[in-house]
């Protein structure tokens, strides 16, 4: 035979209450039970809790290192049984979304806003990340929903296309390019280029546009994100290409858009998790970005 958790019941009451009447009292049983269990489990651990005086019971050494522990356990106990309660309470409902940097900033604030005001008791975590780690984190079934630009298949996953546009020409303040309606590759011959950084699909891209054409820009600086290249776009260091929605986020009167003649596909991928439980408000917050994208493109 060996302890179980009706011992370590009994040793807790005793330790809690002081006495035996008192656990008898805690457990709603008799005082020969509690006796009898309490001897049972000493027998079976092999050394007395108790130094018996007089009728009275004072805890050894053994029995307060003991009762630390099981003090320990029980509180995880609590705990685990407030976030049972807390599961069925409308306040504690809460939607963790991983998204590229570039979302977070351009698109989610609106996107949550719209969410919020219909689920005010909810609550939402938003991680950025950039891709690779992004699709390797959705595919190891971390987050509620992601929202990526990759368009190939992520493993674990199921994807769905939010939205395509395509990447658009940012300009500063004044450039002699504004008074374009459309850019063209030739345009950029001799410009100042921002570009993104030199492992980024998305440069490899505009550099084999650009080359095709046999256009030479001055490449003098480059970024890792597309909010970093709109400001440096901004500051006049230059003028880049970047996806639409970044570009929407920063445009003002120190910066420029305009549409770029060759498409440079733009997507953003929501991607749900199969083997994680289905969270119930996931559709209705893509529903929420969805909307965001209408009133943003608009």
């Amino acid at each position: 035979m060996s302890l179980t958790h009706r011992h370590i019941e009994v040793f807790r009451a005793v330790m809690t209450a002081g006495s035996v009447t008192g656990a008898a009292q805690l457990l709603f049983t008799s005082q020969p039970t509690v006796s009898r269990e309490l001897a049972r489990m000493e027998s079976l651990l092999g050394y007395a809790l108790f130094e018996r005086s007089a009728g009275r019971l004072r805890p050894t050494s053994r029995a307060l290192a003991l009762f630390d522990e099981v003090q320990r356990a029980y509180h995880g106990l609590d705990q685990v049984v407030a976030r049972a309660q807390s599961l069925g309470r409308a306040q504690d409902e809460r939607l963790q979304v991983l998204t590229l940097p570039a979302l977070a900033h351009a698109l989610l604030p609106a996107a949550s806003q719209r969410w919020l005001t219909r689920h005010p008791e909810a609550r939402l975590s938003l991680t950025p990340q950039e891709s690779p780690l992004l699709e390797e984190w959705m595919a190891a079934q971390r987050f509620d929903l992601g929202l990526s630009e990759v368009s190939a298949a992520v493993p674990g996953t199921q994807s769905e296309t939010l939205v395509a546009l395509d990447e658009v020409c940012v300009l500063p303040a004044g450039h002699r390019l504004s008074a374009k309606a459309v850019l063209e590759p030739r345009d950029f011959e001799g410009e100042r280029f921002v570009s993104l950084s030199a492992e980024d699909p998305y440069r490899r891209q505009f550099d084999a546009i650009f080359a095709a054409a046999g256009v030479q820009r001055r490449l003098q600086t480059e970024t890792h994100s597309a909010i970093a290249v709109c400001a440096l776009v901004q500051q006049g260091l230059g003028v880049a290409l970047v996806n639409p929605l970044t570009a929407w986020a920063c445009a003002g009167p120190q910066l420029q858009i305009r549409p770029f003649s060759v498409s440079v596909p733009f997507r953003i991928q929501a991607l749900r998790p199969l083997h994680r439980p289905r969270h119930a408000l996931v559709d209705d917050f893509i529903v929420a970005v969805k909307q965001a994208l209408t009133a943003v493109q608009a």
